[in-house]
């Protein structure tokens, strides 16, 4: 299968090897040494390839920004970093977390696990409760009635990095973080002001929430 990538590294070595390595497996890549303008080059990408150590913007901040610009996109982090705190941090937003040394047959793998899983879910909905979720098309469906829901953009990125990690608890700073992209300030309603919206628009009764289950005093989860 083969899609556009954009990859990051700095590594003159490890980027010219990497590039020349998808590029021979019939990938068009886009080798950017730095993670400026990131956003603007990762448009029309299905991947991105992120080391974690880069000159400027590290990358699990460049990864973050790509994720809430662009829910849809894959990013696979590729980093030297081997701790486990380092690996959850980037598995918070990312789809894929490879370490350093590495042997390029397993990047081709895991880059076409995530492509078959993300052309997987464009073509089968994930189903929760009464809903269809699209999430590639950034499409809800009611199956009682069949109607489109609307959500906004903020919503749908909160909704979808819910079902990213579903069954999982998931703190109000992991959610903020990750949708805002900044530190989480205790007492901060924005997220709860978001969520009760939200359900508003995908429970049958808001009042009595089957999908966001709020988990009292750590955050939220949505049930398989």
């Amino acid at each position: 299968m083969t899609a556009s990538i954009l990859y990051i590294e700095d590594d003159l070595e490890i980027g010219r090897f990497v590039n020349e390595h998808l590029q021979a497996q019939g990938y068009t890549v886009n080798w950017q040494r730095t993670g400026e303008g990131a956003l603007t080059a990762a448009e029309g990408c299905r991947l991105v390839i992120l080391d974690v150590m880069l000159p400027g913007l590290d990358g699990f901040t460049i990864g973050q920004r790509l994720k809430k610009a662009m829910p849809d996109v894959l990013i696979l982090m590729l980093s030297a970093r081997t701790s486990i705190d380092d690996k959850l941090q980037g598995l918070q937003f990312a789809d894929d977390y490879l370490t350093k040394p590495f042997h390029p047959d397993e990047l081709t793998a895991r880059i076409e696990v995530l492509l078959r899983r993300s052309g997987a879910r464009l073509a089968e909905p994930l189903a929760i409760k009464h809903l269809l979720v699209y999430e590639q098309q950034n499409r809800i469906e009611n199956r009682d009635s069949g109607a489109e829901i609307m959500l906004t953009g903020k919503q749908f990125h909160i909704f979808s990095y819910l079902l990213r990690h579903l069954g999982q608890i998931l703190t109000k700073e992991q959610i903020y973080e990750a949708i805002w992209g900044e530190a989480y300030m205790d007492g901060d309603k924005t997220l709860m002001v978001h969520i009760r919206y939200l359900r508003e628009k995908i429970e049958r009764d808001p009042a009595s929430p089957k999908i966001i289950e709020t988990v009292r005093g750590i955050g939220y989860r949505v049930r398989p």
